[in-house]
Formats: structure tokens, sequence, C-alpha cells
């Protein structure tokens, strides 16, 4: 993949605000990170969200400021708009390219598995990422992961399986599934089960009493009774 680029400007924080920046078509923007003081910025919003759809958050960016530098980046962290989901702020974090970082890498899923194609299996994804560490260069930026294995209802893809560059560390899990193959749903079996229902916690229900006890009330119940017939004899 090419070096993407991102140009920048500085933004005073007191004579603009983020809303006046937005209507200009502006994303307001932070920079931090490896030896550099905290710097307000702005990015032309739709030059963003360009450089965001190829980068991702995983892919070094060359973030260009108003004073001529430029800065090896990761778009850290993004707020968006809690309606229309458009960007409002972005943190751009400063990496060493001589120093090991930790990231998190999207996977990609590749290829087509047989066992969903011919059996009529249903893929489901346990994992969408895994966290690597390795030199701010050789950050993937994302990880494919092949459907192909995925033959049979019983193969399954764990986290050792995937093919990564021997310059990136996986530090998830090896023994972590990604992804699996389950059977398809019996509907009309589903359907067709009968339905139990547990009548005992529906409130109301009479209590089924011991024998031991039923046959003490009924004792107990028995003996005015008796008291009654000797009571007409005298």
């Amino acid at each position: 993949m090419d070096k993407l680029q991102l140009k920048a400007q500085a933004r005073d924080l007191k004579t603009t605000t983020p809303k006046s920046l937005r209507k200009q078509g502006l994303l307001p923007a932070v920079l931090y990170g490896h030896k550099i003081q905290n710097a307000a910025l702005s990015v032309d919003l739709r030059e963003f969200e360009k450089v965001l759809k190829k980068a991702g958050e995983s892919t070094i960016v060359d973030l260009m400021t108003s004073d001529g530098k430029i800065h090896p980046v990761l778009i850290h962290e993004i707020q968006y708009h809690y309606l229309t989901s458009q960007p409002i702020h972005v943190d751009f974090y400063q990496v060493s390219m001589t120093e090991k970082l930790k990231a998190k890498v999207a996977l990609e899923f590749v290829g087509e598995s047989s066992a969903v194609k011919t059996l009529g299996g249903v893929l489901v994804k346990i994992l969408s990422e895994i966290e690597v560490e390795c030199l701010p260069a050789d950050l993937p930026h994302n990880i494919p992961v092949s459907l192909e294995g995925l033959k049979t209802m019983e193969n399954t893809i764990h986290v050792k399986d995937l093919v990564v560059s021997p310059k990136v560390k996986v530090l998830t899990n090896p023994d972590e599934m990604v992804v699996k193959v389950q059977p398809p749903r019996d509907v009309e079996a589903e359907l067709a089960a009968p339905v139990v229902e547990d009548i005992s916690k529906v409130e109301g229900a009479a209590e089924v009493k011991p024998e031991a006890e039923a046959g003490a009330e009924g004792a107990a119940e028995a003996k005015p009774e008796k008291a009654e017939k000797k009571e007409e004899k005298k």
C-alpha cells in the first residue's frame, strides 16, 4: 500500500470553535504522542474520510502540518455524531518509527467455505480483530483469514492458524477461536416440538402437599365428627 498523507492546519482554541470549523467542512483534531506536545489541529473532513477508508485505525498516515513537518501517526480515536454518524473529532497519535508498538488489526475474511456453500452451514465470526506488536513500518493494514479450510461442520480456525509476517508478533491468545461453521437450524423440527409448560411457577397454582401432611390433615378433620356422634348418644 502506498503511503497515505493528510494535510492539517493549526487551530486557535481562542478564536475558533469546533462548531464553526464543521460549518467550513473541517474536522477538529488533536495531535499527541511520542516526544511531541499536544497540538490542536483541523483537517478537511472529506479528505480525512478518504484516508480513513484506506487506512482504518491500524495503518501509519503521514500527517503534514502547516509548519512543514511530517508526523507519522495512527488514527487513534474518532468521535461520531450520534444521529448522522459523521466524524466530529479525531485524535492522531504520533509514533516512533524505531520503537515497537501494540495495535489492534482488523481481520479480513477471504474465500468461501464449502461447509457453508455445499452443506448449508452458518458461518460464525467470533473475532473481528487481533492485537499485535511490531515496528510501525511493519504494521499490517489487515490480516487475511482464508475460509477455504472450513470444509466440514467440525472445522474451525484459531488465532494460531493465521498467517502473519515474521516481523509481527501476535499478542492475542493463539488458542482463541476466530471463525467456525455451525449446522443450519432445523426450523420445522423446532416448530413441531411439543411445548411443555411449567405450571408450578404460575401465580395462584394449587400447591401439592405431601401424602403424610395430607393424611394428618384428614385425621384432624375426622376427630370433631366422632366427638359430635358421642354427644348425640348421650
